[in-house]
């Protein structure tokens, strides 16, 4: 396949959605153009439309930016002066608002001015791609699809793509490529059917659960308690994601399947059930339409979250809760948990069986139509929608047969949202016998009534260990390779030979002693038969940070003087990477947080994928970091003044260092965390998470091939007493402000004391090991202390920081 390289890249229309995909491309810097109408003259400037949005961005939460100056690398643009700006652009992504007509209307205006090579896209959430397509010239069609970008698009990991009969394979596979690797996206291929896979499913879901949520009476609160992370979905529920997303929005997609499916059964036996709910018409009648207008489902009132009572027509108190005998079931293995539901007498089980069946049945009558395979939409869901595991996936662990013979049964009763039967192979033939629609061979098309086999798209090879379903028999990448070392804490492996992987294994990758040991011995590994060392492991945490709860027998029986040794070990641990004699890269995505930050910095280079946030946290439980982090900034800062000139005041390269430790500052983005100082301009930003390991592998051969020398142990100048003086009396002016606690006030002047060096003049030479001295001292100081004590302890049993 010929490569398609994207120089620039036009997106047409600066409304939400518009603005949002227009700052992730320059999230991953790829430039952009970003058009809408021109302002009226006495509106302002006449790209003053685009020019509001790309300033709304900067504001808006969660942050669709990196870092909010990116702003400034969106180009403004409008119809009437700049459509020559076109021809610059390999790839045009409309959109405008979902309405045939205007985008029609726009495709006429623009068609001439699209250079003879780019491809033309219109990101829509359900509107028919075919018909689209016909409103553009005959040489455009072959380069025009859809593609769907899910809301917020720098968060949501789907994109859809839709052909139209006209649209050229080659041209797919070429959008779907820079999609996964430029974009950092996970695509499902839709068939161009109303509202594609995720929201055609998605929406139905949702529609089925409020349906259901009436039969049962039960009240919003409690459904999205029981439809949110304890039914393994996302956090926000049913009722709080329409708000999320806009009641607005959510009656369009609604619309979509009225207008486009038909009264007639026959075209869809689901009709009925895509009826606009009563309490959604009420609300939008009303102008509340979600988060947006501050009132939808819920609305906030002070600190009160109240939700909507239908029956009333007004907002009550909210705070409702699943019943405490429903949420132990839903902690249960997904056979033993659809049975219990299944069987249980309770209202709020019955109910949950009661949308599981629907989804079950929905999905599987749809599946000819929607999707080329069941992997497609149980992806679709997994990636727009937040599911643990799509419908088919859950269907199939928990007993295929059984849970087939229930859904019947309810379907035969008269229980479920249509009389359709669900579909013969459910019972017969390869699906049957296997007891799922995933197999090595690939997943069930019932189109095509064969299994298919994931996309064979060389941008696939980057992912080492692609995401998969349940049933598929995907490789574990922690069973994976050829095991060099493991203790109970780490796993040292490697799948070429040629370099080494270390993969932290305990819970959130907490770094314990085991995990000290481990990192200790895979560079000792590397540097005896291997051209590299990278630190990964196959999930959204790098590291969480250090193990107190596998400290405190040592601490108990020993005290502070107990921890000391192990704090060293962590330290020469950090030395041994730093200095090691192949390249260490840290592979990191998710959180790296306190101790789990310290190893990242250590490493020779760090690849991280855009969704990483950084930083050191230990002030939450009244420590300092301990691990080298603040020896790290101490020597950054000194090597960034050097870079000033020879007198550079060091003050001035601390202060932003200091406040991110005392204040646990984590950066939000790679691109943040660049900005901080966590990673450098030498480190590697990757798109697409899953592609992380490829990255890192190569760069660990990379630098073996250019001859890796690790860097010269110096000795580097300290700011001194003079420097902890200054910025302990502004710790004071916040303590006597009531701003920080006394505890805050002890912990950040010590932290200062470490960076400044201690009681020594501005400008004396010390080493890594010195600075380390001080961070074990004043970390061992701090365990003895009550509040740091308490702020341990509280942590260990909540979870949450402690105020003291």
């Amino acid at each position: 396949m010929k490569r398609f390289t994207v120089r620039k890249v036009a997106v047409l229309g600066a409304g939400v959605m518009g603005a949002q995909i227009a700052a992730h491309l320059v999230n991953v810097r790829v430039p952009v153009v970003l058009f809408d109408l021109p302002a009226k003259p006495e509106s302002g400037p006449k790209n003053g439309i685009v020019l509001k949005a790309v300033e709304n961005l900067k504001k808006m939460k969660p942050a669709p930016l990196g870092v909010p100056e990116d702003a400034a690398f969106i180009e403004p643009a409008n119809y009437d002066d700049d459509l020559g700006k076109l021809a610059e652009c390999d790839l045009v992504i409309e959109a405008i608002a979902e309405r045939m007509d205007w985008k029609v209307d726009l495709y006429k205006r623009i068609a001439g001015a699209v250079a003879p090579h780019a491809i033309l896209a219109s990101n829509t959430s359900g509107l028919s791609i075919t018909a689209l397509s016909q409103a553009l010239p005959e040489e455009i069609r072959a380069r025009f699809c859809g593609i769907h970008f899910f809301n917020p698009p720098r968060y949501m990991a789907l994109v859809e793509l839709i052909a139209a009969p006209t649209t050229d394979a080659t041209i797919i596979d070429q959008l779907e490529t820079f999609v996964t690797t430029s974009l950092g996206k996970s695509v499902v291929r839709a068939k161009d059917t109303p509202n594609f896979i995720a929201n055609r499913v998605g929406i139905a879901g949702m529609l089925a659960t409020m349906k259901e949520a009436e039969n049962f009476g039960l009240t919003y609160d409690v459904v999205d308690d029981l439809t949110g992370k304890k039914l393994g979905r996302a956090s926000s529920g049913t009722f709080r994601t329409a708000d999320v997303v806009g009641l607005d929005t959510m009656a369009h997609v609604i619309r979509t399947l009225q207008d486009n499916l038909g009264p007639d059964k026959s075209n869809d036996p689901f009709y009925a059930s895509y009826a606009t709910p009563a309490a959604l018409t009420t609300l939008m009648n009303a102008g509340a339409l979600g988060q947006k207008t501050g009132a939808g489902f819920y609305k906030k009132v002070g600190k009160d979250i109240l939700r909507f009572d239908a029956a009333k027509g007004d907002y009550v108190p909210g705070g409702g809760k699943a019943d405490e005998i429903v949420a132990r079931i839903l902690k249960k293995p997904s056979a033993e948990r659809l049975k219990l539901l299944h069987d249980s007498t309770n209202p709020q089980a019955q109910f949950l069986w009661a949308i599981l069946r629907d989804g079950f049945h929905y999905a599987a009558v749809h599946l000819a139509d929607i999707a080329e395979s069941a992997r497609d939409v149980d992806f679709a869901m997994r990636w727009g929608f937040g599911l643990q595991q799509g419908p088919f996936e859950l269907w199939q662990s928990a007993g295929w047969k059984q849970v087939a013979e229930w859904v019947k049964a309810d379907i035969d009763a008269g229980k479920a949202l249509s009389s359709a039967p669900l579909p013969g192979w459910v019972f017969d033939g390869p699906v049957a016998e296997n007891g799922g629609v995933h197999s090595a061979q690939g997943s069930w098309s019932a189109a095509e009534s064969r299994w298919v086999a994931p996309s064979p798209l060389p941008v696939y090879e980057r992912q080492r260990f692609r995401e998969s379903l349940a049933g598929a028999g995907a490789p574990n990448p922690l069973e994976s390779g050829t095991e060099v070392y493991r203790n109970a804490d780490i796993r040292v492996w490697t799948l070429d030979g040629e370099v080494l992987i270390a993969s932290i294994t305990s819970k959130l990758h907490l770094i314990s002693p085991a995990v000290t040991e481990g990192l200790a011995k895979a560079i000792e590994l590397a540097e005896s038969d291997y051209q590299g060392l990278v630190i990964w492991s196959p999930d959204d945490v790098f590291s969480a940070g250090a193990n107190l709860e596998a400290l405190m027998p040592v601490f108990m029986k020993s005290g502070a003087a107990g921890i000391a040794p192990e704090v060293k070990k962590l330290q020469d641990a950090m030395l041994r990477m730093r200095y090691a004699s192949v390249p260490v890269v840290a592979a990191l995505r998710g959180i790296a947080l306190g101790g789990g930050c310290e190893v990242a910095i250590h490493a020779a280079r760090r690849v991280a994928a855009m969704e990483s946030y950084m930083g050191f946290v230990e002030v939450g439980v009244g420590l300092i970091p301990a691990g080298g982090g603040l020896a790290y900034v101490a020597r950054r800062a000194a090597e960034s003044a050097a870079a000033g000139g020879a007198n550079t005041d060091l003050f001035p390269f601390l202060k932003e260092p200091f406040t991110s430790a005392a204040m646990a500052k984590v950066g939000t983005s790679a691109l943040e965390n660049r900005k901080l100082g966590y990673l450098l301009p030498s480190d590697v930003i990757v798109a697409h998470k899953d592609e992380l390991l490829h990255v890192a592998i190569g760069e660990a051969k990379a630098m073996a091939a250019a001859g890796y020398r690790p860097p010269l142990r110096v000795r580097f100048p300290v700011a001194g007493r003079t420097a902890i003086a200054t910025i302990k009396a502004q710790l004071a002016n916040l303590r006597d402000g009531g701003f920080a606690s006394k505890h805050d006030y002890e912990v950040s002047s010590r932290i200062a004391d470490t960076l400044c060096g201690g009681d020594v003049d501005g400008g004396s030479l010390v080493t890594e090991e010195y600075v380390m001295a001080l961070e074990r001292k004043h970390f061992c100081e701090l365990l003895t202390h009550p509040k740091t004590q308490e702020r341990i302890m509280g942590m260990l049993q909540t979870g949450k920081p402690v105020r003291n």
